[in-house]
């Protein structure tokens, strides 16, 4: 509540500024006291005694009707200012007849015009009295000028005076129309004393008491409102003058001012009974009654003018100025019309009235040029516009908002020499105020004040309302203390401004506020007052006194409006107050006669959604059958989006049987419900019914969510066909739905679809603003690769809006990305660098992707390096997609340096991520580095899944480390995880190479029982485990278990089972095993045949046996099984049968390939002398094949030519035909000491890329090397030339050697040559820093520094060039010693320090190697003798520690024993 103010005030949780509320506050409360006072005292019934009170009251109606605004548009003077008129009168003027520009003259007014000019003014009032002389007319101004002098006495007397001290001293000198004069004139001051002049006339019982005087005091009593006094008067002469109309009409203007129609036509009906005639006036005045007591109903003025008619009275100009205001005033344009149109057809002429009402009807209506084109007429048929004209017209041009007209009309005012009046200036401060032009309204209204115009309560209600509308409550509050410092007194109209733009801006406090003061100050608040009071509590979260408000309303006879009931209902839902929302409801009924179907609609719209349910099964009950569709809807959706589907459709249920209209609305609606509940199905079968019935089909809705509920579904053709359907019928999509089909359409790889669609709606005026539909229509043109119609889309975007949307951008990007577009999606990239907006991590991912993608990963760190020169920061997510990448690559150095790069900048990678890399590494056999990462995962939260310990366990397998694979496969168990075939096939892998195969089997039948079934890897391992164990029988249980359930066997299955046979001397079993693959349709390959053909390796005889049996069944016989029986005699040593079988051979129709000189020259560099070497290859070129001897016997330079068209050759053969050549070539040419020879083979090889290309990497800043699969002599010349480019890098200090140098060898023997033992022997001859790898076999390791120094340093380094020997030795230069090729003269040293010492340090050997016999064994057993020595010293030493550790324990067990 508003307090009255007592010098401070504050506002909690507002941002009002408190002076000028605090100032408005403290004027209205002093209004409060002085509005209280007088409005007790003007509704006291009786006549106003002089007392203290009374003078009060009146001095305060005086101060308030001084300050009340007085429109002079009445007056002739100032309506035609140019005709320079003379009022014989200088009377106050009368307000105007019903307020809408339509004025007329009081009868104490006289024109002094000429004929003339009345013409022009319009129809003007007659001042002539039918059969009057001028004699008498000079008596009538006598008697108005004596009238007007004793009524200014009358009005000059004290209050506490009688008027029959004036009254007295008249009497006899008075007669009846003096009398009559007298209370006219003093009416228009104070109806108080003329109803004391009336009283006094009474109480004298004067003969002067007539019709027209008991006129003149209604008249005046009506005009005053006060109608108690003027019924009394009525009543006491209504019998004496029964027969006047002039008192009847006047009791009827009385009615009619305050609408009382009823009691107009009870009069009227009183008036006939007592035959009084009806006249004109009486029924000018029934119809003003009538018109002012409620709005228009349609046709109403129509039927009055006919009403008239029927009474045989003639309607006159005032009759149709009447009704033409009326419907002005309600903005009836169409009756205005019809009705100045009858007054046209009957002969009634219009005058300046007329024409300003209809201008006024046009105006209100908006139709401004209509009202201009009669402004032109009136001016046309000789009338003189007025100042209710002209501001008329104003008000049409200022409604509708133009400036530039209303300033011309402003001029033409001024022109014809009008000033702006208050209304002119409240018009045009009105429309400034609706196009939001405050300042101009605001400088308007001070213009008003400086040209002497005083504003009224219409100026500052319109500023206070234009101001609140444009939430500026601080000049409002500023304007309504200036309104109460000038003395205006606001009025309902300005409070409810007030309030209205406190509650706009949110200010619910300072609202409630000036509703406390409103109430206060007397004003009863009006429909419109109560609706925006009860609707500020109502905001205010004040439900409680809100609804007492309501009550109030309720109880003063105002019916509150749909609009109220629904911000009630509203509240009262959020708050659950049910019982108050079903008074509301009976309210609803019962006072406001609502429909109930409006009380359905008020009540769906607030949310009572049970409620409107509830009243939905009323409205059905009660008949109604017109269901609104959007009510329907709301109460189903509002039940489908809480789950509550069952009671949605039992709705339904409930409504389908009713015979109602909207029977295509149920069906609809349970459409749309069963989509909501998710019932697809169901939904599509009642949609197909619907079609099947040919139901009329009502609006999209339905269409819109099955369409909804197939793309969730994912069911995007069945989209398509009800989207068609929906087209078929000529429904309109909604926005949204053209959304949703534009994705299903780029969903179904029709993006030209889409942008039909988007084209179609685009051309109905629907501008879509969400990027997220043009960027999956970029996407799906980016996956059909129509990459022109992506940058067509952001194109027509960019036409749009000069900054496309970053999404937009990145999706043109991504779709470059993903066809690998690198150079496309760098340009898209560029643009948004230059014209906006900035890309994001999300456009750097999708330029990364793109060179991913395009396989440039090589360029990575290159564009990578690029992007942080143009200050992009690189983030976890490019560094995530660029190890991927790599992951899939398979390159395991660029995983192990990123994922190192990203731990150090604190980024953890994604548990995909992890995994991909376990496997990698795992593949890769990064142990170390594997078991880390796990680590680190699990420090991260990370929890290992199956994937990464089943790649952990396969690793471990891979490395023969049987111990971890089981500890991986106990942590497994440990987790709780449950293994998968993965992890059952690798453990019987790991089973079998552990040659555990009983195990192997166990796991195997675990598995079948699991219902999974091995890989027929973990099966070949089962049945090569079982043959190295030489179970037999289960092994061929196996093959045959296999065979039999079809499973599709390759080779190397029947090449297990052979060399199981083989090993077993089972010939005949293999035989029929080779059978049994021809039959299985798999042809015999070469290794087939060579592994059948071992079965003589090194026995000759049993291998000439196996050939001879081949040929007997009917096998195509060729060079691959001879080479086998040639080799096996080779090997032995005997030459000639070797040569013989070659000659056998080519007896056979069969020429020597690479195999047999493959065969021969690997033969030739194994013989001891080189006579033997000659005698083979002899053989060779007795075959036509005489390259290999021409290498030994001339200058080998001039046959490098020769050398690489024969390597071309054989590089068409499968099998490395050229690779197992080149390998028994190096071996010769090394053996006999031609080594350039060896080297520029060695050359070619690589050239031709026989051997790899990085056998050995200085250049790469590597210096590692890996001679895997090449032959000993291969491995021996590759090696040197690898040590000499290793020393010119350490002479030239470029590149930079690694910290440590790794030299890879491999573990296994070819042709009976181990290479890891050969290239140890060379190395430790030479006193290298290389050791064997602890960890690993067939790794040579040194450290980078030792290797430089070595190289520099050593005298084994000082010549590393390779060089032919002047002549072809004996001797065969190296020796074959338990599968080590070493040099000849190094065999007798190698024996006796490897026997004597074992294996020694490179340095040690190299050392010893090169002492003579007899030093080297007195070296050797010094050495024996010093380990000796060592050793003994090493135990004294260790038994004197113990025996000093034991006396010390001694020594503190004493003291222990000694302490107290």
């Amino acid at each position: 509540m508003v307090m009255a103010y007592t010098g401070t005030l504050t506002f909690s949780g507002s941002t009002l500024h408190v002076e000028p509320l605090v100032k408005v506050r403290k004027q209205l409360s002093t209004y409060s006291y002085s509005s209280s006072s007088s409005s007790s005292s003007s509704l006291n019934c009786s006549v106003p005694s002089p007392s203290s009170t009374e003078r009060t009251s009146e001095s305060s109606i005086q101060v308030s009707k001084s300050q009340e605004f007085s429109y002079t548009r009445a007056s002739p003077s100032v309506r035609w200012p140019s005709l320079k008129l003379v009022e014989s009168s200088q009377a106050p003027l009368t307000e105007l007849v019903g307020g809408d520009g339509i004025g007329e003259l009081e009868e104490g007014k006289k024109l002094v015009v000429d004929g003339a000019i009345s013409g022009v003014l319009g129809r003007a009032r007659k001042e002539r009295v039918k059969g009057a002389n001028n004699l008498e007319l000079a008596k009538d101004g006598n008697r108005r000028n004596r009238a007007m002098i004793l009524a200014d006495r009358i009005l000059g007397l004290p209050s506490e005076e009688l008027v029959e001290d004036v009254l007295d001293s008249e009497l006899g000198r008075m007669t009846p129309s003096d009398y009559c004069f007298l209370m006219k004139f003093l009416g228009q001051s104070s109806w108080q004393r003329a109803l004391e002049v009336y009283q006094w006339l009474d109480a004298k019982h004067l003969d002067v008491m007539n019709a027209q005087m008991v006129a003149v005091i209604l008249s005046v009593l009506g005009k005053a409102n006060q109608e108690v006094f003027a019924v009394e008067i009525f009543t006491r002469t209504q019998h004496a003058l029964s027969g006047s109309a002039r008192v009847y009409n006047a009791m009827m203007g009385v009615y009619a001012r305050s609408g009382k129609f009823t009691k107009v036509e009870e009069l009227l009906n009183v008036m006939r009974e007592r035959g009084c005639e009806p006249d004109i006036i009486t029924f000018n005045t029934v119809i003003n009654a009538r018109l002012k007591s409620g709005p228009m109903e349609p046709n109403l003025a129509i039927d009055l003018l006919n009403e008239v008619r029927r009474s045989r009275i003639q309607p006159d100009t005032i009759t149709y100025n009447t009704l033409i205001s009326a419907c002005s005033r309600g903005s009836n344009l169409q009756e205005a019309v019809r009705i100045y149109c009858d007054m046209e057809a009957h002969g009634c002429p219009p005058d300046l009235w007329t024409y300003n009402a209809m201008i006024s009807v046009f105006g209100r209506c908006g139709l401004a040029s209509k009202a201009d084109s009669l402004l032109k007429k009136l001016k046309s048929t000789g009338f003189l516009p007025d100042a209710v004209t002209y501001n008329s017209v104003l008000y049409a041009f200022a409604r509708e908002g133009n400036v530039e007209k209303v300033r011309d009309i402003c001029m033409e005012m001024m022109k014809r020499g009008f000033e702006k009046c208050e209304m002119t200036y409240n018009t045009i401060i009105h429309m400034y105020g609706k196009k939001g032009e405050y300042e101009l309204a605001l400088q308007l209204y001070r213009d008003m004040k400086l040209s002497g115009r005083s504003p009224d309560a219409v100026t500052y209600t319109v500023l206070i309302d234009s101001l609140g509308k444009g939430n500026k409550m601080r000049e409002a509050a500023n304007l309504m203390s200036e309104m109460l410092d000038s003395g205006v007194k606001p009025n309902l109209c300005t409070y409810s401004a007030l309030i209205c733009g406190y509650g706009k801006a949110g200010k619910l406090m300072e609202a409630r506020e000036i509703i406390d003061c409103m109430l206060k100050s007397g004003i009863k608040p009006d429909h419109l007052a109560y609706s925006v009071m009860v609707d500020v509590l109502l905001r205010s979260n004040k439900l409680s006194e809100a609804l007492m408000l309501y009550k109030e309303m309720v109880l003063d006879g105002f019916v509150p409006n749909h609009r109220l009931y629904l911000a009630l209902v509203r509240e009262i839902k959020k708050e659950q107050r049910e019982h108050d929302l079903q008074r509301v409801i009976v309210d609803m009924e019962e006072l406001s006669a609502l429909n109930p179907l409006d009380i359905y609609s008020v009540l769906v719209q607030g949310e009572c959604y049970d409620a409107a349910a509830k009243m939905l099964r009323s409205v059905l009950l009660k008949g109604y059958n017109e269901l609104d569709r959007e009510n329907l809807m709301s109460i189903l959706n509002e039940y489908s989006s809480s789950g509550r589907h069952s009671e949605a459709q039992e709705l339904l249920n409930y409504l389908y049987p009713y015979e109602t209209s909207s029977r295509q609305q149920l069906e609809e609606a349970f459409v749309v419900v069963l989509c909501k509940a998710k019932q697809l199905d169901a939904a599509m079968f009642r949609y197909r019914e619907i079609k099947g019935f040919g139901l009329r089909v009502g609006s999209s809705i339905m269409y819109e969510s099955l369409i909804k509920c197939c793309e969730e579904s994912e069911l995007y053709g069945d989209a398509s066909q009800i989207f068609s359907d929906l087209m078929f019928y000529g429904l309109e999509p909604t926005e949204d739905l053209y959304r949703i089909m534009v994705h299903v359409y780029c969903r179904m790889s029709f993006p030209e679809t889409a942008q039909k669609l988007i084209d179609e709606a685009e051309v109905k005026g629907i501008m879509f603003t969400n990027v997220d539909m043009y960027v999956g229509l970029i996407d799906a043109y980016g996956k059909c690769k129509e990459f022109k119609r992506a940058e067509g889309v952001v194109g027509r975007l960019r036409q749009r809006s000069r900054v496309v949307d970053r999404k937009v951008w990145n999706a043109l990007v991504q779709a470059y990305a993903a066809s690998g577009c690198y150079e496309r999606a760098r340009a898209a990239f560029n643009t948004m660098m230059t014209d906006g907006p900035a890309p994001t991590v999300d456009t750097i991912d999708a330029l990364i992707g793109a060179l991913i993608v395009d396989g440039r990963s090589d360029e990575l760190y290159v564009v990578i390096q690029e992007l942080q020169d143009m200050g992009f920061k690189i983030g976890k997510s490019t560094i995530t997609l660029m190890l991927d990448a790599f992951v899939r690559a398979g390159s395991i150095f660029e995983v192990k340096k990123l994922y190192h790069g990203m731990k150090a900048a604190g980024y953890v990678p994604t548990l995909d991520l992890y995994r991909d890399m376990i496997v990698l590494l795992s593949r890769g056999k990064q142990v170390r580095d594997v078991s880390l990462i796990v680590a680190e995962m699990e420090e991260a939260g990370l929890k290992p899944d199956l994937v990464v310990w089943n790649s952990l366990l396969k690793m471990y397998t891979n490395i023969q480390d049987h111990g971890m694979a089981a500890e991986i496969y106990n942590k497994i168990q440990k987790y709780g995880l449950k293994p998968d075939a993965d992890t059952y096939n690798t453990l019987i892998i790991v089973s079998c190479r552990d040659r555990r195969p009983e195990e192997g089997l166990r796991l195997m039948h675990e598995m079948r029982k699991l219902g999974m079934d091995p890989t027929l890897d973990a099966y070949k391992s089962l049945i090569a485990a079982l043959g190295k164990q030489q179970m037999l029988d289960q092994a061929k249980d196996l093959f045959d278990h296999l065979h039999s359930k079809g499973y599709k066997l390759d080779r190397s299955f029947y090449h297990l089972m052979i060399r199981m046979y083989r090993n077993s001397g089972s010939y005949s079993k293999a035989e029929e095993l080779l059978i049994l693959m021809n039959e299985s349709g798999l042809e015999p390959s070469a290794p087939t045949h060579m592994l059948m053909m071992s079965f003589g390796s090194g026995q000759p005889k049993e291998a000439e046996m196996l050939l001879n049996n081949l040929k007997s069944r009917g096998f195509a016989i060729g060079t691959l099984q001879y080479v086998t029986v040639i080799d096996a005699y080779l090997k032995n040593g005997d030459y000639n049968a070797g040569i013989q079988k070659l000659m056998s051979m080519r007896k056979d129709g069969l020429e020597p390939d690479h195999r047999i000189w493959t065969c021969f020259i690997r033969a030739a560099s194994l013989c001891q002398r080189s006579s033997e070497a000659l005698f083979l290859l002899k053989a060779l070129e007795n075959a036509e094949f005489n390259l290999p001897i021409r290498l030994l016997t001339v200058e080998s330079s001039s046959l490098v030519l020769e050398v690489d068209c024969v390597l071309e050759r054989l590089q068409a053969f499968e099998g490395g035909a050229a690779f197992n050549f080149v390998n028994a070539l190096e071996d010769l040419l090394w053996a006999f000491e031609l080594r350039a020879a060896a080297s520029w083979v060695f050359q070619l090889a690589l050239k031709r890329k026989i051997y790899r290309h990085d056998v050995f990497r200085v250049t790469e800043k590597d210096w590692g090397a890996d001679f895997r699969k090449l032959s000993a002599g291969a491995a021996l010349v590759g090696l040197t030339l690898w040590l000499d480019c290793m020393q010119g890098a350490s002479l030239e200090g470029s590149p930079g050697s690694p910290k440590s140098v790794v030299l890879l060898t491999g573990a296994a023997e070819y042709n009976m040559v181990s290479l890891n033992s050969t290239v140890k022997a060379f190395l430790w001859e030479m006193g290298s820093p290389f050791f064997p790898c602890k960890g690993r076999s067939g790794i040579l390791l040194s450290k980078g520094h030792s290797l430089s120094t070595w190289l520099k340093d050593s005298p084994f380094c000082f010549d590393l060039e390779l060089r032919n020997a002047p002549s072809l030795p004996k001797l065969n230069s190296m020796r074959l010693i338990n599968g080590c090729w070493m040099r000849r003269g190094l065999v007798p040293a190698f024996n006796d320090i490897t026997t004597r010492l074992g294996e020694v340090q490179p340095k040690k050997f190299a050392r010893l190697a090169r002492l003579s016999d007899e030093k080297r064994d007195h070296a050797i057993q010094a050495d024996i003798q010093g380990r000796e020595a060592k050793l003994e010293k090493m135990k004294r030493r260790g038994m004197g520690l113990m025996a000093r550790r034991t006396a010390k324990h001694q020594r503190r067990k004493i003291c222990y024993h000694k302490e107290p």
